[in-house]
């Protein structure tokens, strides 16, 4: 069973429509016994990072999501989800994430020429930076779906795709049992399906 995190923040029925369409039993749940039972959970989120870390540390789903991902589980963290797995944010002050990556979230303008739009969105490509499962169904340039003001900056090590807009951006990352992505793979169509099915491949 996949657990998606329900803390009041994120796009959670597409998510479950998404994994419905690909034939895997997903439970939307606020429950910290029903992440421990989980197989593999799924940290959605949309909107500010400082009002989701806030609605997350107060639901009591933050530290056991930490336990079990310290216990090796696999964990999907998607757009705003995946920015709560740094270790902090500078998105309208200063914030705390979950620590699970080393690195901080920051605003793309401070990369990216002034004459592109923000946010960014729509659809653009993939580029490979480092070996990760979630893509073992995917080509490299791969469109999928971004929306997003701010991106990760982090360690190169930790990161498994870019996306070019202007400049390189932060597509994924990867740290051991824990993985992120910053577009939305439930509006990716059948690539973005094949993301989902191969995390639920993930140590299977």
């Amino acid at each position: 069973m996949i657990a998606i995190v329900n803390y009041g923040v994120g796009n959670l029925f597409s998510l479950e429509s998404s994994f419905n369409a690909i034939g895997h039993k997903v439970l939307v749940t606020s429950s910290p016994s029903d992440l421990k039972d989980a197989e593999r959970i799924i940290l959605p989120g949309v909107g500010a990072f400082g009002d989701a870390t806030e609605k997350l540390f107060a639901s009591g789903l933050a530290e056991p999501l930490i336990d079990e991902a310290k216990n090796g589980k696999p964990i999907l963290g998607i757009c705003l989800g995946m920015q709560l797995l740094f270790t902090k944010s500078y998105e309208f002050g200063e914030f705390d994430g979950l620590n699970l990556i080393p690195g901080t979230v920051r605003p793309i303008r401070e990369v990216i020429p002034n004459d592109l739009k923000i946010p960014q969105m729509g659809w653009n490509s993939l580029t490979f930076t480092n070996p990760s499962a979630i893509y073992s169904r995917t080509p490299e340039n791969s469109y999928v779906y971004f929306v997003h003001s701010y991106s990760a900056f982090c360690d190169e090590r930790y990161i498994t795709a870019t996306t070019d807009y202007g400049a390189p951006l932060t597509a994924s990352v990867q740290n051991g049992n824990i993985y992120g992505v910053q577009y939305h793979p439930e509006k990716s169509g059948n690539v973005g399906l094949d993301i989902l099915r191969a995390f639920c491949e993930v140590g299977a």
